[in-house]
């Protein structure tokens, strides 16, 4: 069987981070469920920062580390994502000129909600086995961003932010997916999808989000129970305990994914509470670690649970790991691939758990005055530009570190800088 799969994996978590339990106090939350959620940190969004500098500074160190002939056979740019900036143009686009590829590329975008970023994997996994261009490569990334703002017409908080504010987060996964799958080896064609229409989660219009906090979740269980299934009808001899050293898993909020495997190992396992909880510490939670630090970056988010879970997991020998991806509305899929002690080492060189930890944790007073500024940069914004300097303290983190930067926006075309 020809090896595929993940030969280079990052992740960029921005430069500004926030206290999750400062917000769910100033905001009053009900604690018992805020707790629920397992959350630590999210990153926030910088008016300067959108998904395509996110992208981009997820993906720049792996382009840095190929040789001009590695770097010349990326043959596809997916960007993955629901915080698209045009209806028609791509921000494969952007990424593509940014890092300076080969223009016989292709370059287009994919939306499935939170399951975009798997989606955009499996496409890239397809064209290599395929073997249509033998040695290419694709760059697969799945970038997100949530931005909140005072609600139009006064100082009050909207009711709907409820507890996707302390949840949600902004940030980037980059993939370099080959035949030489030096991170991640994927088990070729051990997949289980699952998917129907369900009114769940959904963009109305560009940068909002209703749904059914319920519904959501019964739709997420559904899901992840019936994928497995059909990932089990496929692969002879699985079983959810034993096959699986680690599970990374889509996770809006670790208490959702936490409240799913505890479903799965009663319903699979008939284990008992002692058990699932050994078992969700040691197989899932390596997974969360990073999430917990980020929040939900939809489409990217299962993709940080497998850099979390690569980074916080024991692989003295291969290990196998299962994956579960869902998007609202809705489509899900179950799969697999295991990570050898080399695949460790190597993803240890993007120091990923070093850069969440420098970002700049904003004040209370930073934070509210941020919401008073997010809303400058908006889907269809035609003419604007940024103020490096709205927030000094922030902006000492990135000023001199080669990072990418949203300058300004000039009749709708996005112009970024290097800083």
């Amino acid at each position: 069987m020809q090896q595929v799969g993940i030969e280079a994996l990052n992740v960029y978590g921005g430069i500004a981070k926030l206290d999750v339990q400062m917000l769910a106090q100033a905001r009053q939350l009900e604690m018992t469920r805020f707790d629920n959620l397992m959350m630590k940190e999210k990153t926030v969004a910088m008016p300067y920062e959108d998904p395509v500098s996110y992208a981009i500074n997820a993906a720049k160190p792996i382009i840095d580390s190929l040789n001009d002939l590695e770097k010349k056979s990326i043959e596809m740019v997916v960007t993955c994502s629901e915080s698209g900036i045009d209806f028609g143009k791509s921000m494969s686009t952007y990424i593509h000129d940014y890092l300076g590829l080969s223009r016989g590329c292709r370059m287009f975008e994919v939306k499935q909600a939170c399951y975009s970023g798997t989606a955009g994997l499996q496409i890239a996994l397809n064209f290599i086995l395929s073997q249509t261009s033998p040695g290419a490569k694709a760059l697969v990334i799945a970038t997100d961003i949530s931005r909140f703002s005072v609600a139009e017409g006064g100082d009050a908080l909207s009711e709907d932010w409820s507890f996707a504010e302390p949840s949600n987060g902004a940030g980037a996964v980059a993939i370099l997916v080959s035949d030489v799958p030096k991170i991640f080896q994927v088990d070729v064609g051990c997949n289980g999808y699952y998917g129907y229409e369900v009114m769940d989660t959904c963009r109305p219009n560009p940068d909002s989000e209703a749904g059914d906090a319920d519904l959501s979740l019964l739709s997420y269980l559904d899901c992840c129970e019936n994928a497995y299934l059909e990932y089990q009808e496929r692969v002879n001899g699985v079983d959810y305990q034993k096959t699986f050293n680690y599970l990374s898993f889509h996770t809006p909020f670790g208490g959702m994914v936490k409240g799913a495997h505890k479903s799965m190992m009663r319903k699979m396992k008939k284990a008992k509470p002692v058990e699932i909880e050994e078992d969700f510490q040691r197989r899932v939670m390596p997974g969360l670690v990073y999430c917990q630090q980020v929040g939900n970056i939809m489409g990217a988010t299962v993709l940080l649970s497998l850099a979390s879970t690569i980074d916080n997991g024991e692989f003295d020998q291969p290990r196998r790991i299962g994956m579960f991806s869902y998007g609202s509305g809705c489509c899900s899929e179950f799969y697999s691939g295991f990570v050898t002690p080399e695949g460790k080492q190597s993803q240890a060189q993007q120091g990923i758990s070093a850069q969440l930890a420098q970002r700049h944790s904003l004040s209370w007073n930073e934070y509210e005055h941020l919401l008073h500024k997010s809303s400058v940069v908006a889907f269809g914004t035609r003419n604007v530009t940024l103020d490096y300097q709205l927030f000094p303290e922030v902006w000492k983190q990135i000023e001199g570190k080669g990072k990418l930067v949203l300058k300004q926006i000039k009749e709708f075309h996005r112009e970024y800088e290097w800083v």
